[in-house]
């Protein structure tokens, strides 16, 4: 009879992660607001908006330019 690979884990030592990583739209959504990052690509417009909240709100950014 054949092993689950749950089961072949466990047998070897390899507990499952206790709870697996959301991997969801809105996890994900949530994560992006969480860590608001320099645009990659955009209209003029995104990054006007882009350099707008940067300045009002230096706090909540990772700016990649920083780090450069």
């Amino acid at each position: 009879m054949p092993i689950s690979p749950t089961e072949f884990l466990k047998k070897h030592g390899f507990e499952e992660e206790e709870e697996e990583r959301d991997h969801s739209l809105r996890h994900n959504a949530m994560e992006h607001a969480k860590h608001l990052k320099r645009p990659h690509a955009g209209t003029p417009h995104d990054w006007e908006e882009w350099e707008r909240y940067k300045k009002e709100h230096p706090d909540e950014v990772e700016d990649d330019e920083d780090k450069h």
